[in-house]
């Protein structure tokens, strides 16, 4: 079986941007005017995708792929100051430390809202909030359940909750549901808010040509919304522990694997059950996003399983992952599910005819290709048409900080083949990437704006300093953005040339 979703948007040539909308600055959030802001220097530069990470909530370590949830949205990116614009909240409750007191001023947006003050203009109505919940509430309602019951523990896993609360004892849910009704309400009317607001960004970027991209991790949270309530589709134990545990062996990103965390699916239970579960969450994105990358597709057709209780990853083994009916179920249901698949990594000719048999999208990262090998699948001239070329991702160090720590062997080579001597680096690899074959072409912000180390998003199998870089805007928008726009137009790359 073949997709269609992703084919009538590779049909042209484009170029994307990679920046996660936390990388936005903005003390108030940024999915109001600062996205805006942002969407217009792409429409002005002649982008016309934006790829994000994962939008959902995060734990303390900020990571979008260890989310507290599958589909909510992350409610820290709300920008109260629409809120201020349609009276859900006042000047002078802005007028104090915004991180310290997010939360209460939601409480009162939300207070306001429940007691009538339902701005219909804005769409912020109860008729909206209803049918908001309504086409939700297959995954609503235990998430913000979950989310109420953390906040009121000492211990924030739901392991360490009582054990009804744990275990999800009917009595002792309906008994906290009763006792905690406006903090629910407070929730649920976040999640409607962050929905308001990411739907009206992602019309306003539709009405500049933009294209939304998102990212949907092949594993999810132990400590999340989706794996409290549904223990039987993961392999877990009686109490709830992971038996098992997802991360990758050495691999480029790491040469000492990595150890995830991540409890890992109890495929059999999903497939006896429809793969329900997971057609849910495609739905759930399909409403976010235009294209949706699925990271670590190498896990559907193997995955690295680590027992719970060794502590480095080679302690591994692979499993056989559900492949084809996975994949033949998704697009039954979805026949347009517009899939990229993310193939970095080690992967296996099994792997790859696994795409190829769902005429997926695949990746090719430019710093990825200078190991020596002229067959290196990322190296220009082996890329393919309605394939993704990055000049890096997320998880890599910028390219010029990747360019810098070189050796000199190595420089020598990626000159060679680019034809530059490395000046103004790094705008010959992303000149090369817009060269290429492969219809979209992806530059993370960072390496439009020339930046190095210091501006780095995340470095896996390290737990500091990670998802906190942001975008400052004190640089000539217009400058960079008629940059960006020659170089598009140069390579062919705006849909309506």
């Amino acid at each position: 079986m073949t997709s269609t979703g992703a084919n009538d948007l590779f049909s042209v040539r484009r170029a994307g941007v990679l920046l996660h909308p936390t990388c936005l600055p903005g003390t108030l959030g940024v999915l109001g005017s600062g996205a805006r802001r942002f969407v217009d220097f792409l429409a002005a530069s002649g982008i016309t995708v934006w790829q994000t990470l994962p939008i959902g909530p995060t734990h303390r370590d900020l990571s979008p792929y260890q989310s507290l949830s599958a589909h909510a949205g992350n409610q820290d990116l709300i920008d109260l100051s629409e809120l201020l614009q349609v009276g859900l909240l006042a000047d002078a409750e802005l007028a104090q430390p915004i991180a310290e007191s997010r939360r209460q001023l939601l409480d009162i947006a939300a207070q306001r809202f429940f007691d009538g003050h339902q701005p219909s203009q804005s769409g912020l109505d109860l008729a909206g909030f209803e049918e908001f919940r309504a086409k939700n509430d297959y995954w609503l309602d235990d998430f913000c359940l979950f989310c109420a019951i953390r906040e009121t523990q000492d211990s924030p896993g739901w392991l360490q909750w009582p054990e009804p609360l744990r275990d999800r004892e009917p009595g002792a849910l309906t008994a906290f549901i009763d006792q905690n009704q406006a903090r629910l309400a407070r929730i649920r009317f976040e999640q409607f808010l962050f929905n308001h607001q990411w739907q009206a960004l992602r019309d306003y970027a539709r009405d500049k040509g933009i294209l939304l991209f998102g990212d949907i991790p092949i594993f999810v949270a132990h400590d999340s919304a989706e794996v409290w309530a549904n223990r039987h589709l993961f392999k877990l134990d009686a109490r709830g522990e992971p038996t098992v545990v997802a991360g990758v062996p050495p691999d480029y990103f790491s040469a000492e694997g990595q150890h995830w965390g991540n409890p890992l699916y109890d495929w059999q239970a999903m497939a006896q059950e429809g793969y329900q579960w997971w057609l849910e969450r495609l739905e759930s994105q399909r409403h976010l996003f235009d294209l949706i990358r699925l990271d670590h597709f190498r896990g559907l057709q193997a995955y690295w399983e680590i027992p719970a209780e060794a502590p480095q990853p080679r302690y591994g083994y692979w499993v056989p992952g559900p492949a084809d009916d996975f994949l033949n179920a998704c697009f039954k249901r979805f026949p347009d599910l517009p899939l990229v698949a993310e193939n970095l990594g080690i992967i296996g000719e099994d792997v790859e005819e696994l795409r190829k048999r769902f005429d997926l999208p695949g990746m090719t990262v430019m710093q990825f290709g200078f190991d020596g090998s002229t067959d290196n699948p990322h190296l220009l001239h082996n890329h393919h048409p309605r394939d993704l070329v990055y000049t890096g991702t997320h998880d890599n160090d910028t390219t010029l900080g990747w360019y810098r720590s070189l050796d000199d062997g190595t420089r020598r080579y990626v000159n060679d083949y680019l034809g530059t001597t490395g000046e103004g680096m790094p705008w010959p690899v992303i000149e090369a990437a817009f060269r290429s074959v492969c219809s979209l072409a992806v530059v993370p912000m960072q390496d439009f704006m020339g930046l190095g180390t210091e501006a780095r998003f995340n470095t896996p199998g390290t737990m500091t300093n990670n998802w906190i870089w942001q975008l400052d805007w004190n640089f000539s928008e217009e400058d960079l953005s008629k940059i960006i726009a020659e170089a598009v137009t140069r390579h062919g790359r705006r849909p309506s040339d």
